[in-house]
Order: C-alpha cells, then sequence, then structure tokens
C-alpha cells in the first residue's frame, strides 16, 4: 500500500459541501498524479455507482469507490470534512471521506489491500486517529498501516561518584518453601456450545461495502461471547468458499447482500436472514438476534431462487413505504418476462392475421400447416396463455417478496381468484400482499418441534391459501372487481383533455427515475390493461412505451449534435443510447442521469411528458407491451405516433443542450488534444464543474 496513498493523496481541510464535490476534489488530486486519466469520465462512474447504493456509513465515513477504466492503478485519496458531507449514512454527514479508485482490471493483490483498509474502518481507535491527526504525511502512513518510528528520549543520569558507588549487598538465602497438601484436582466446567453463523457478503464493486460487513458481523460475534460467525466475501478478488464442513456445522446463516449470492444452493435448508450489505455494516448484533429467533422457531429456507433487485422484504429499519415499494417491485420484475413474451406473441398474431384471428378455433383441434391463419392463431393463442399467467405471477411474486417461498402458494392461489372474479391487476395487486401477510403472520407463532418439519410443506400453504381464499371469494373481491371495472370504464371514456392530462403523468413517471420504481408503476399500470384490453388501455400502453423511449434517444441524439459539452465516455454511451432507446429501453440514459441529474432528468421528464401528452391526443393505440420501434406496424396511427416520439426527443435534446451549455466548460483533457494544447501555451486546462 505505499504507493497506493501518499501525502499529496491527503486533503485533511476537505472544503465542499456536496458529496459531487468532495469526490471531484480527491479525483483532482488523483488526476494530478496520473492515477486518473479522464476525470469527468472516472467521475461518472463514481456517481453511478453511488446511484446503486449511497456510501455513507454510520459513524461519520463516507467511501465513494467505483472500478473504472480510466484509472491507471490502484488509489486512495482520503479527505476530512470540518462540516460534513451527506454521503445518505442514516445517522447524518461524513466527516472521513475515502475515495477508492480501482482499475476495470485490477489484481487481486491491490483490491486485497483495499479490503483491508474497509475493514480497518471499523476500528473506532483508527476513525479516532484520523479525525486528530494534524499532518498529510503521518495521516497517509496511518492509513497505510506503517509503523510509526519510537522517539528515543535522552536519558540525563548523574555520572557516578566514588561516594555512590556502593557494593551490593549479598542476596538473602531462600527460606524454603513449605509444603502443602495437595488438593484433588476438579475438571474444568464445560464450555457451552457456540452458536455457529456463516455469512455471505457482497456488494456491486466488491471492494469497500462486502468487507466492512464482514468485519461488522464478525466483531459482533466475537462481543456476543456466545456465537462464532465465519464470513465468505464475495468481492472483486475474487471469493474463497466455506468449507462444505463449516457450513454443515452452522446454526444459521446471514446473507448481507445487494448482488446475487454466488452458489446459494450450498446454504440451503438453514434457518436464514437476508439483507442488503449495509444492515450487516450497521446493524450486526440485531441480525446475529434474528438468525437465532429464526433457528429457534425452526425456520429453514429450501434452496434458491432467481436473484432479483427486489427479492427481499427489505431490512429491519426500513420504513413501511419502502417494504412496500420492494415488495410491489418483487412482482412486476418476475412479471415483466410473462409480459413480454405473451404480448409480443399475441402482436404477432395480430400482424399476421389480422385482429379478427382472437375469434379463430384452437388450434389444437384446427390446424393446417400450410395456412398462414393456422400460424397466426398458435401465436396468438400460446401468447394468450402466457398472457392469462399475468396476474397470478404478480401476486404470487409480491408475496414471495413478503413471505419467501412460503409465500408463493397463497399468492398463486389469491392471483388465480383474482382472474376467476374479474379483479384484474388490482385483484393481484391485494391478493399479493394478503398472501404475504398471512404467511408472514403464521410464521410468527411458535410451533411445538414435531411440526416445524411439516409446516413450509402442509400447514403455511394449507392455512395461507383458505384464508387467502376466503377474503378474495366472499370479502374484498367484489369491492376490487367493481373498483377494476370502473377504472376500465374511465379509461374509455377518456377524450380531449382528459386524455392529454393523463398522458402527461405517464409521461414524467416514465422520465422521473429511468427504469425506477416510478417508471415501473406506470409501466404495470398500462400492461394492466392489456389483460383485457380496451381502446382506453391501449392508448395508455402506446403513450408509456413513446414516453419510455425519449430520455436514451435524447441523450444519443445530445451527444451527436453538442459532443463538446459531455465527456468521451458519455459520447460512447450515446452511441449504444440510439439502440436501447429505440428498443424501449429507458435505463440506457441511467449513465447520463448518475453523472449530471439535475440537468438530464428534468429535460427526459419534459419530453416525456410532451410525448404522453401527443400519443393520446392523437388518439394512439398499442396491443405490444414492449418491442419499440420493431412494433410500429401494430401501433394504431404509427406516423403520428413516431411524430410525438419526434417532438418529445427534440424538447429533452434542445433542454438538455441548453442546461449543459449554461455552465463553464473547458475542452476536455485528452478528448481531442485541446487540452494539451492548452498546456503548451502554458495554461493548465479548467476543470468542468458539474452539478
Amino acid at each position: 500500500m505505499s504507493e497506493m496513498i501518499t501525502a499529496d493523496l491527503v486533503d485533511l481541510d476537505l472544503s465542499a459541501d456536496t458529496k459531487e464535490a468532495a469526490a471531484r476534489a480527491l479525483a483532482e488530486r488523483m488526476a494530478a498524479r496520473g492515477r486518473v486519466t479522464d476525470l469527468d469520465g472516472f467521475l461518472a462512474d463514481v456517481a453511478a455507482r453511488e446511484a446503486q447504493m449511497p456510501t455513507g456509513l454510520d459513524g461519520g465515513i463516507g467511501i465513494p469507490h467505483c472500478r473504472s477504466e480510466h484509472v491507471t492503478e490502484p488509489t486512495l485519496a482520503f479527505g476530512r470534512s470540518a462540516d460534513g458531507i451527506d454521503f445518505g449514512a442514516p445517522d447524518g454527514p461524513a466527516d472521513l471521506i475515502f475515495l477508492i479508485a480501482a482499475p476495470a482490471g485490477a489484481d487481486d493483490a491491490h483490491l486485497t489491500i483495499l479490503s483491508s483498509l474497509a475493514r480497518q474502518l471499523m476500528n473506532e481507535d483508527f476513525k479516532a486517529a484520523l479525525r486528530t491527526a494534524t499532518d498529510a504525511g503521518a495521516t497517509a502512513a496511518l492509513i497505510r498501516g506503517d509503523e510509526p518510528e519510537p522517539t528515543p528520549e535522552p536519558e540525563s543520569r548523574p555520572e557516578p561518584t566514588p561516594e555512590s558507588v556502593s557494593t551490593p549487598e549479598p542476596a538473602p538465602e531462600p527460606e524454603p518453601t513449605p509444603e502443602r497438601e495437595t488438593e484433588p484436582e476438579t475438571a474444568p466446567a464445560t464450555p457451552a456450545a457456540k452458536f455457529k453463523i456463516v455469512a455471505v457478503t457482497s456488494c456491486p464493486t466488491g471492494i469497500a461495502h462486502t468487507y466492512m460487513a464482514a468485519e461488522s458481523l464478525e466483531k459482533a460475534g466475537r462481543d456476543a461471547g456466545d456465537v462464532e460467525v465465519v464470513v465468505e466475501t464475495q468481492g472483486s478478488a475474487g471469493f474463497t468458499r466455506l468449507a462444505p464442513d463449516v457450513i454443515a456445522a452452522a446454526d444459521g446463516v446471514i446473507f448481507a447482500h445487494d448482488v446475487p449470492v454466488r452458489e446459494k444452493d450450498r446454504f440451503a435448508g438453514k434457518p436464514t436472514v437476508d439483507v442488503g450489505v449495509k444492515a450487516g455494516i450497521n446493524r450486526p448484533a440485531v441480525l446475529i438476534g434474528e438468525v437465532r429467533d429464526k433457528a429457534a422457531r425452526g425456520e429453514t429456507t429450501s434452496g434458491t431462487a432467481p436473484a432479483t433487485p427486489v427479492d427481499r422484504a427489505g431490512d429491519a429499519g426500513d420504513s413501511y413505504g419502502t417494504k412496500l415499494r420492494k415488495w410491489l417491485m418483487s412482482g412486476v420484475s418476475y412479471m415483466v418476462p410473462f409480459v413480454a413474451a405473451g404480448g409480443l406473441l399475441i402482436a404477432l398474431g395480430f400482424a399476421i392475421g389480422g385482429y379478427t384471428i382472437n375469434k379463430a378455433p384452437s388450434v389444437a383441434e384446427h390446424f393446417v400447416w400450410t395456412q398462414t391463419d393456422s400460424w397466426a392463431a398458435l401465436l396468438f393463442q400460446v401468447g394468450s396463455v402466457a398472457f392469462a399467467f399475468l396476474v397470478p405471477v404478480l401476486a404470487g411474486f409480491i408475496a414471495y417478496g413478503m413471505a419467501d417461498r412460503p409465500g408463493l402458494v397463497p399468492g398463486f392461489v389469491g392471483g388465480s381468484i383474482a382472474l376467476t372474479i374479474n379483479a384484474g391487476f388490482l385483484g393481484g395487486l391485494a391478493a399479493g400482499l394478503i398472501a404475504g401477510g398471512v404467511v408472514m403472520a403464521i410464521q410468527k407463532v411458535n410451533v411445538p418441534p414435531v411440526l416445524r418439519g411439516i409446516m413450509p410443506v402442509v400447514v403455511i400453504p394449507l392455512i395461507s391459501s383458505a384464508v387467502v381464499g376466503f377474503l378474495m371469494f366472499l370479502v374484498i373481491g367484489k369491492p376490487i372487481a367493481s373498483l377494476q371495472r370502473a377504472l376500465t370504464d374511465w379509461l374509455n371514456s377518456l377524450s380531449g383533455a382528459n386524455a392529454i392530462i393523463l398522458g402527461v403523468i405517464l409521461g414524467l413517471m416514465m422520465c422521473f427515475d429511468l427504469g425506477g420504481p416510478l417508471n415501473k408503476v406506470a409501466y404495470a399500470f398500462a400492461v394492466g390493461g392489456l389483460a383485457n384490453p380496451t381502446e382506453g388501455s391501449l392508448k395508455v400502453m402506446a403513450a408509456v412505451m413513446a414516453a419510455g423511449m425519449v430520455p436514451p434517444l435524447a441523450m444519443a441524439l445530445a451527444t451527436t449534435v453538442r459532443g463538446r459539452l459531455f465527456t468521451k465516455t458519455e459520447r460512447e454511451n450515446g452511441k449504444a443510447a440510439w439502440v436501447l432507446g429505440a428498443s424501449f429501453i429507458t435505463e440506457g440514459a441511467i449513465p447520463f442521469a448518475a453523472a449530471d441529474p439535475l440537468r438530464v432528468i428534468p429535460a427526459s421528464m419534459a419530453g416525456g411528458a410532451v410525448t404522453g401528452a401527443l400519443s393520446m391526443a392523437f388518439g394512439c393505440t398499442l396491443r405490444a407491451p414492449h418491442g419499440g420501434i420493431f412494433v410500429v406496424p401494430l401501433i394504431g396511427n404509427p406516423f403520428l405516433y413516431l411524430i410525438a416520439i419526434a417532438a418529445g426527443v427534440c424538447v429533452s435534446t434542445a433542454l438538455v443542450v441548453i442546461l449543459k451549455g449554461m455552465r463553464k466548460t473547458a475542452p476536455e483533457t485528452g478528448a481531442d488534444g485541446a487540452g494539451d494544447a492548452t498546456r503548451q501555451k502554458g495554461q493548465e486546462p479548467k476543470i468542468p464543474v458539474a452539478a
């Protein structure tokens, strides 16, 4: 670590007041030493990592970090802020800021050193020393772990005089020790067996949070006294699998992760607590308590499920609103493949056989290999079967997000009942939440050990399905079905100003978080209407897809017409954004929004609102839930639809160019040689100031 941090990479008086400014101030020090080749490109990578999850930690620590192709060698910069900077930690601003930069292909040895720093940040003495340090060089040495050289103190002893020298007296003879009667030895008490926990920690970058969570869990286990915690860190430096006998001997499992756990099946059959990596850092003792409680109740997991960004019920410290969002997003994320496959097959059936293909007889009874209509009917009927799973899958995986696998059965049952009573998409949402809540309530009941083995297989599915069925058929099902019919009638009656206002709202939602929760809510609302398509629901689907295409297309166009306003990395991303936008992948604009959110997001929202409003005003319809420009033949009023998209793209492009042009910029160093030309004149190029 001798070259990873030096005195000129330390700022003990960091004057930044935002996390973006702090990252830039520290990154400039890295760039000055040649550790970072493209300052703006590197900061865009830092911002993209920060957008995944805030890097603030309890105890006044901020650790912005990333792996970037713009970093030449692993580098660490440290800044200390007197006023504190908000990095999103629950307990307030951070005064100790570490900017960790790793090359895209960093070797394991360097990443191991960075991970050791992450563990060291859990040491209170280490943090206290950083807060009181007064010298940059000494601070860098402290972070590197260098041993300070002891300063010898001069000894001032008086010179001996003849009078002061005396002959030492002979030592007295030792007195004989009286013999004692030996007492019989008592066997030491057998220590109580420790509760053994195996844990896995991981984060998107695998540099800092992964190892800090591991250190925090291990320390909490030592502090508890009767707990032994062994952690498998799945970081950027690879991971060493825990020995099978260690896992087999474990009494419980803790997953503290923000990326899927690799080889998760190894831990099946154990009481398991599954949380985000920051919970492992901030609440290790609570997690240990939770897994012990689950072990006492006999709760276990059976295997692994496909990982999604929202496949957990949420941390215990999350608000109810946050948990509800995660539960709903869990259902939507699993529903989307059914929507895409079923909806596109239905759309292809319509494209080949016309809109009367839905009246064709079953292909199982009548299929002519040489007739186009038979193939169209086949596509339509397969798509209809896939699409019929939409509501049950939505309900089942909402319940899964709340209660794990035991929630699947009552969730699917409730979703199927919602279809039976024509409660539709809203009924599926309600069924999933009810099913998950019922299972969570049953799981809290302490049952005799003899019944624990059959709880997840027999008891929980039986009781929860009966309760959900009763509530859906006899209590809330009919009111929800009435609400669904009212919503459908309202959509069908929309015209004029009302339709345009709805288009504006849907456009704003699609472009606000670019594939995030609000975007998914608008999309789910649209595809839910395709289950029983009407003229109004088809207009909504068209407006949603059109607005979702605007942000990436606008960023692609902006990087083309005003490339000098963007970094080299953003210009490269702009090329890919053409394809992503045309394919209705709104997430293609995320790299631009992460680097400059105050300019990109408002511009995107304005364009999306224009497109949504025009699509509704033109009466455009869409029977396919996805596909972008590739399903234009399936769109009602396709020419006007493309005009609506083009108008929104132009609005967003103009706004983002104007907003970016208002800031003071200079030629990008190394992009086209302008920076070098500036240096040849004896001037240093100015660094663009990002929002």
